[in-house]
């Protein structure tokens, strides 16, 4: 007989709507029972950290609106990024005591895995200027002091614009847009000739009934056709094959400073609603994750 080990997990309770704001109250923990009798190439992982992201609104959706992302359904535990300590392995290339993360990693303290869906674990390179667009002076101080950016404008104080084109004054050349809407469409009105825009994200829009990318308004679109600006869709989904290299590059600069790491860490499995919340509402400087066990 197969030993059960009771875990906790966190399930999609309730749906805020297309329009809707997503609530903690969206999000429900419950306790169930895992049974721990593995079968070949399976591992027993104890989760050490979870990730909140924006991509995730899409998917607190009847319909994502993408054919690349699942909507989570209801009374069934959520997925998402995650990273875990192997407790027990019947797989030939996982050890107990790895550290293992996938994209795929569901909201509970402990899970059996597929060890098949597992993996081990500054300025811009010709860059003159970078420059960061973000929410509080809190934010535009890392921005500068700890991560060596040229500037920061806080867009909810004062005008975008204005401060844009003190801080860009020869133009811009590259937008990595995480954001979309008003502020986008401020920044591509600057953009240079044969500039590039990097459409990585749209939390501005996660919250509208609308389609993924969100259409442009006449006056931007025509920015991109007469300055002739790329905008491609940038999807981690599309790089899964340079991923472990990535990894090992990343870490890399990470010891030895070549890029410093921001996160904002909530403690507790119970508070995962309440982190995302707060990640959607700009309440994270850099990386939001829950750390659900040492």
């Amino acid at each position: 007989m197969s030993e059960m080990l009771k875990v906790k997990r966190v399930v999609l309770h309730s749906r805020p709507g297309k329009n809707g704001q997503p609530a903690p109250e969206n999000f429900h923990v419950e306790e169930t029972s895992l049974s721990t009798d593995l079968k070949h190439g399976e591992l027993l992982v104890r989760t050490l950290y979870l990730t909140v992201d924006p991509y995730m609104r899409c998917r607190m959706n009847e319909d994502t609106g993408t054919d690349y992302l699942l909507p989570w359904r209801l009374s069934e535990c959520i997925d998402g990024g995650g990273i875990g300590i192997v407790e027990s392995s019947k797989s030939e290339a996982f050890a107990e005591g790895d550290i293992v993360t996938s994209f795929n990693w569901r909201w509970q303290s402990h899970d059996v895995m597929d060890g098949s869906h597992l993996q081990k674990i500054g300025r811009l390179e010709g860059c003159e200027r970078v420059v960061g667009i973000c929410g509080s002076d809190q934010k535009c101080q890392a921005l500068v002091s700890e991560l060596g950016f040229t500037a920061a404008v806080n867009y909810r104080k004062g005008d975008v614009h204005s401060a844009l084109k003190e801080n860009c004054p020869k133009g811009v050349d590259i937008y990595f847009d995480n954001v979309g809407g008003t502020i986008s469409d401020t920044v591509i009105s600057q953009m240079n000739k044969d500039g590039h825009v990097i459409l990585c994200g749209q939390i501005s829009q996660y919250n509208k009934d609308v389609p993924y990318p969100p259409p442009l308004c006449d006056e931007t679109q025509e920015a991109l056709r007469s300055k002739n600006i790329t905008r491609e869709r940038f999807m981690v989904l599309n790089y899964m094959d340079k991923h472990e290299k990535g990894l090992i590059q990343l870490s890399d600069w990470v010891k030895t400073g070549k890029i410093k790491v921001l996160e904002t860490i909530m403690n507790g499995l119970e508070n995962m609603g309440v982190a995302f919340c707060s990640m959607m509402t700009g309440g994270n400087i850099g990386k939001q994750i829950v750390k659900i066990s040492d």
